[in-house]
């Protein structure tokens, strides 16, 4: 991977991350044909991503993965996942409210959630990195700052805002000592709205295995001079195409022992 700065934002950058944040106080939706030719490659997209992130003035509790499947990759003409930083007030414990009032144009994901029991390094295999964490079944809930933007915002755009971020509600955290690699490849999860099913999906469609999302992601931060650190989480990509999330009841029942995690939302 190439490395780069993230502090070197150019005046223009600069000025979209405040853009982006005054669109988050305000909730106000972006068109994002106004900002198409500012963002010219990937490290320009994360220096606008890390700008933004600074002006939250939150601690970084934790990052989420995005694009960890092909469908995905191919929806935003990308051939990599991306990641988005995550702040405090954006990790909510199951079972969480949350008013759809607080959202502008939310979607709904299906997720497993790693935390980091030390320092993660890019040269952790995937065993040492599943013996260095925790892991949790979650909820994702993804926005953006711009109008009508699934599946439709380009990738930069994506990145700039916080590959858009919006809240990850989390399960019990589980040891995973005796786990295996492999069992985390084979999750499977039923997300029900109110009651009825919604969507169902298996951890093997983020990248074939989660773990291979969270390796990817600690070796992205590092080059660009980042480290997860102990006590961060991870939300490692989604088991499904996500649907738009509606005021309701949210039950997502996880196989194994990773039990169920609720939202309501109002």
């Amino acid at each position: 991977m190439t490395k780069t700065n993230l502090t070197l934002a150019t005046p223009e950058e600069t000025q979209f991350a405040n853009t982006l944040f005054q669109a988050l106080q305000t909730q106000t939706k972006l068109d994002e044909s106004k900002y198409q030719t500012l963002l010219q490659d990937d490290d320009a997209a994360y220096r606008v991503q890390y700008a933004l992130t600074q002006l939250k003035q939150e601690p970084v509790r934790g990052y989420k993965v995005s694009l960890t499947s092909k469908q995905t990759q191919d929806m935003f003409d990308s051939d990599s996942p991306l990641y988005g930083a995550e702040v405090d007030h954006q990790w909510l414990s199951s079972p969480a409210q949350l008013p759809l009032s607080d959202m502008m144009e939310p979607l709904v994901e299906v997720e497993l959630v790693f935390t980091a029991q030390e320092d993660l390094s890019a040269t952790d295999s995937v065993d040492e990195l599943l013996k260095k964490t925790t892991v949790a079944a979650a909820l994702e809930v993804p926005d953006a700052r711009f109008k009508n933007w699934f599946p439709a915002l380009s990738k930069h755009m994506v990145m700039a805002d916080n590959a858009v971020a919006g809240r990850v509600v989390f399960g019990k955290e589980l040891a995973t000592n005796t786990m295996k690699v492999a069992d985390l490849s084979q999750v499977k999860a039923e997300l029900t709205l109110d009651g009825q099913p919604l969507v169902a999906g298996d951890s093997s469609e983020v990248l074939g295995n989660p773990l291979n999302s969270l390796q990817w992601l600690v070796k992205k931060l590092e080059s660009q001079g980042q480290k997860l650190k102990k006590g961060q989480r991870v939300s490692s990509g989604t088991f499904v195409l996500p649907p738009h999330l509606t005021k309701g009841h949210y039950l997502c029942h996880f196989s194994g022992d990773f039990g169920d995690v609720s939202l309501d939302v109002k």
